[in-house]
């Protein structure tokens, strides 16, 4: 099972996980396999912060107020509260879970797990801690990882301003101050003339020189042609200067992690203190003005349009920051395999290991491992798994900051630290042997952990579960995690067992309402799927849920559809009360004779057995569930109960009466058996009552349930 976030009641996307995937494990286990679906939960890390952080904020509270050991067991008190929740939410959608086997993300084991993958990638050289530039979220005070950013398109001005004999073109303003050169395409030859040489320009600050260099990545469309380098503050800025780096200074930052200018480099200057301490916007404005008086604004083009990164939980635009992070390679050849993480995901693809359901998602998966960079895996946060990362602050050669208020010694963002990788404190610094050592207090991303959900969980290397069950065969989740979690369980999986952790994954499409549209609580269309069920029942959720949803594309669902559904579970009630009114008693072997006409429509229930059955080994339960449907309403109830009514008024021990009941019973237990996937508490509770059919085992002696009853024979 895909760990819900254990932050919160389930909504109808769970909902839908739950419906397909219990539909795989019921349909295979009434088929006699070895099942085995592992239920779990997920701390969620920074998810399960900001909705904690929310909650702190009603009460009055700050996290960064709070000492970090009280924060974390206060998180873990929340978390495990929502836990419980959650699970009983999940049985309630009709979960057959393995419940016995449930994980936890934070589970001793799976921590254990996490930390030797750890330790394996810093040995092999693909896990490392390096001064990059990163996504910071303002508000939240943590870096993200590329994946976490949503981009918005925003209208903002660009300002043409001067530098010199050059004008360029810029949306960022208040980075002025962190320029570090000027950048035109090497082609471009208006600037042929300016190319490494030094220019005087007027700024804010008052006269200076900046030179221009030329660089490939200069967009010689954009603007003027030519760019401000500001490596401090921007991502491909910083790229360009670590191409220049012997040519330009290095970076200047000139905003802080508050979002706020921060010019103490400036500090002789007094023209930088009008600046200082403003946030973003407030400068911006502020710049633009003074730029205009000062003659150095040429123009404003007022509606450019532009991509935006922002926080993709609160919406705040990203800051772009230096810091010392640890990250994964997924690009460089693992020192052991001499191949890449990438390398890895991607054979496993091409070599047909691993198959996509619907088959256009592998197109979509490879495109983005084509463009696959590092992997930022630091959160700057309480709640997770802490990064096992232990540093001597003798040989720090560093100034360490302590923080009075949550009595932590904090770890400087410096790369000269040199981190000793393990699990447990050592007991001492290798290196001068010290033993007042501290932990890096970042925390490993979230997806990192979960990235070895599959292995972990199992046991591995030599749990019974994992030599048993691993790989699994299937992998049903969202088709908006494919690479925040499916890509990256491949990846870690073939890295760390040698196989991969599936053979196919199933992907679905994101819940929509009537509209098309997304659900959301502002647009007042969310639909609480054990609301719902409490009004409709879980199986008229469960069947409405599946009919129309193919996969990988979106699911389109209503109350309206859900009601509707309801019908059905009442038809299926009311058709079993017509049988077992008829059916008093089993009927009687030998007084069975089966006509023309009956034989004709147990052919067309063994036709629906094979269709029904193909469906769901082609993973084509929408197809499956709206052909049952039709089959019981229009083709069971409508002709055969009709056709078989007058013999069943018959005397009982007559041929004619014996025939109808087993016909009768014949189709009631096959159907429900067919049913029972999709809609396992009304077929269950019928199954209780009913009489066995004369061409299926005694089933009341063994007072088996439905669920692990025998799926009808082709």
């Amino acid at each position: 099972m895909p760990p819900p976030n254990a932050n919160g009641a389930l909504h109808i996307g769970h909902a839908v996980f739950v419906t397909l995937q219990d539909i795989m494990i019921r349909f295979q286990r009434m088929r006699g396999k070895k099942t085995l679906w592992l239920p779990g939960a997920d701390h969620a890390g920074f998810e399960t912060q900001v909705v904690f952080e929310k909650k702190l904020e009603k009460e009055g509270r700050e996290r960064f107020k709070i000492p970090r050991e009280e924060l974390y067991k206060e998180m873990l008190a929340f978390t495990l509260e929502n836990k419980k929740i959650m699970e009983t939410q999940l049985k309630k959608l009709g979960a057959s879970c393995d419940w016995p086997r449930e994980k936890f993300t934070l589970d001793s084991d799976i921590i254990d797990t996490v930390y030797d993958t750890f330790k394996k990638l810093y040995e092999d050289g693909l896990a490392y801690r390096e001064n990059k530039i990163v996504n910071w979220c303002t508000k939240h005070q943590t870096t993200l990882s590329d994946l976490e950013v949503k981009y918005v398109e925003r209208k903002d001005p660009l300002y043409y301003i001067k530098y010199g004999p050059v004008t360029l073109a810029t949306v960022r303003l208040e980075t002025k101050f962190g320029d570090t050169a000027v950048a035109v395409h090497p082609k471009d030859k208006r600037y042929k003339n300016l190319i490494g040489k030094e220019i005087e320009i007027q700024t804010l600050l008052g006269p200076t020189k900046i030179k221009v260099i030329a660089d490939a990545a200069v967009d010689p469309k954009f603007g003027t042609g030519a760019v401000k380098v500001t490596p401090a503050h921007d991502p491909n800025d910083f790229e360009i200067w670590k191409r220049h780096k012997d040519e330009i200074p290095p970076p200047r930052a000139v905003i802080d992690e508050r979002g706020r200018m921060d010019l103490r480099a400036f500090w002789s200057n007094e023209r930088s203190k009008k600046y200082h301490g403003l946030k973003i916007m407030e400068a911006r404005k502020i710049m633009e003005e003074d730029m205009q008086k000062e003659g150095l604004m040429v123009k404003i083009d007022p509606e450019y349009i532009h991509a935006v990164a922002t926080c993709y939980k609160c919406g705040t635009t990203l800051e772009p920051r230096i810091l010392p992070q640890w990250f994964i390679a997924m690009t460089k050849p693992s020192k052991k395999s001499k191949k890449s993480l990438r390398d890895m995901g991607t054979e496993a693809i091409t070599k047909g290991e691993v198959k996509f359901i619907p088959e256009r998602m592998k197109k979509i998966y490879m495109h983005w491992m084509k463009n696959l960079r590092d992997w930022n895996i630091s959160r700057q946060i309480v709640w997770g798994i802490r990064i096992p990362a232990w540093y001597c602050h003798w040989c720090a050669d560093v100034d360490l900051k302590y923080n009075p208020e949550t009595n932590e010694l904090l770890v400087p963002r410096s790369d000269k630290l040199k981190p000793i990788v393990s699990a447990e404190k050592p007991e001492k610094c290798s290196k001068c042997g010290a033993t007042d050592l501290f932990q890096d207090p970042d925390v490993f991303d979230t997806w990192f952990s979960s990235g070895q959900w599959p292995y972990a969980t199992l046991g591995y290397p030599n749990g019974k579960d994992f030599k048993t069950f691993y790989p699994t065969d299937v992998m049903e989740t969202g088709h908006d995690i494919l690479f925040f979690w499916v890509a990256r369980m491949i990846m870690l999986g073939k890295y760390r067992t040698g196989k991969i952790p599936f053979k196919s994954v199933y992907l679905h499409g994101l819940v929509r309402d009537k509209d098309r549209q997304k659900m959301s609580k502002s647009k007042g269309n969310v639909i609480d799927p054990l609301g719902v069920a409490e009004l409709y029942g879980t199986d008229a959720v469960r069947i409405a849920l599946i009919v129309g949803n193919t996969a990988g594309n979106d699911i389109i669902i209503s109350e309206e559809k859900i009601k509707g559904y309801r019908n059905f579970a009442n038809k299926i009630w009311n058709a079993s009360r017509f049988v077992l009114m008829h059916v008093k008693t089993p009927p009687r072997k030998d007084r069975i004779k089966y006509s023309v006409q009956q034989k004709q429509m147990l052919k067309k229930l063994h036709e629906c057995v094979k269709k029904t059955t193909g469906y769901l080994e082609d993973y084509k339960f929408y197809h499956a569930a709206d052909q049952l449907y039709h089959f019981f309403w229009h083709y069971y109830a409508d002709k055969v109960i009709e056709h078989l009514k007058k013999d069943l008024d018959s005397e009982e021990g007559t041929f004619e009466k014996e025939t109808a009941k087993a016909v009768l019973l014949e189709f009631h237990a096959t159907l429900l058996k067919l049913l029972h996937p999709f809609m396992p508490f009304v077929t269950e509770k019928i199954w209780e009552e009913l009489p066995d059919p004369p061409s299926l085992k005694l089933r009341r002696a063994s007072k088996n349930l439905l669920m692990i009853e025998t799926w009808p024979q082709l």
